[in-house]
């Protein structure tokens, strides 16, 4: 280390000693321009020799192969694409006949549940109708059973009434008579 030190300081101070004596930066010496320009051109040309040999292909062949990556990838994405818009008109579909499907058979069941309520309807209605057929029949009945009661009611109010009043108890005639006359026979 000490010598790489001392190296680098003598050729700092003797650099300026050479500029001093008049010798010259070597590449700007027109003598040795003919060994420059030599091995000028043959570092050159090996450097060409072996980018164009060597380091260019593997460049250009990674390349290709990248890019045919990429068209592969491309090629990969626009088949999935292709595939997902396919199950995608597929779900579409699928998903309209199901909508389709499902209105059927909510139409099917109200026509269905409408027609058993208009039956259930029609039957209670008819069994509230023979109800009241026959709960009419029987208010008839006990109706014509008090009308004919009223008129043994009549003659017996008319009896007591005339026996309360005159105190005596008036004949059968005379109350039939009188029941009549109410009635406006």
């Amino acid at each position: 280390m000490r010598f790489l030190v001392t190296s680098a300081i003598l050729a700092a101070t003797s650099a300026p000693v050479l500029a001093a004596e008049g010798t010259m930066f070597p590449p700007f010496d027109t003598s040795t321009f003919a060994g420059q320009l030599f091995w000028l051109a043959i570092t050159f040309g090996t450097l060409y020799l072996l980018m164009s040999r060597v380091a260019l292909p593997r460049i250009g062949s990674i390349l290709e192969e990248r890019q045919e990556k990429i068209e592969r990838a491309l090629g990969a994405a626009s088949d999935a694409q292709k595939a997902a818009e396919t199950s995608a008109s597929e779900l579409e579909t699928s998903l309209a006949k199901a909508k389709a499907n499902a209105q059927a058979i909510a139409q099917e069941a109200r026509t269905k549940s409408g027609k058993e309520i208009d039956a259930k309807r029609k039957t209670v209605e008819s069994d509230l109708a023979a109800k009241m057929i026959a709960a009419e029949s029987a208010i008839a009945e006990t109706k014509a059973k008090a009308m004919a009661n009223v008129e043994d009611i009549a003659r017996e109010a008319v009896e007591a009434m005339v026996e309360t009043l005159t105190g005596k108890k008036p004949t059968a005639a005379a109350i039939t008579k009188a029941v009549g006359a109410a009635r406006g026979e």
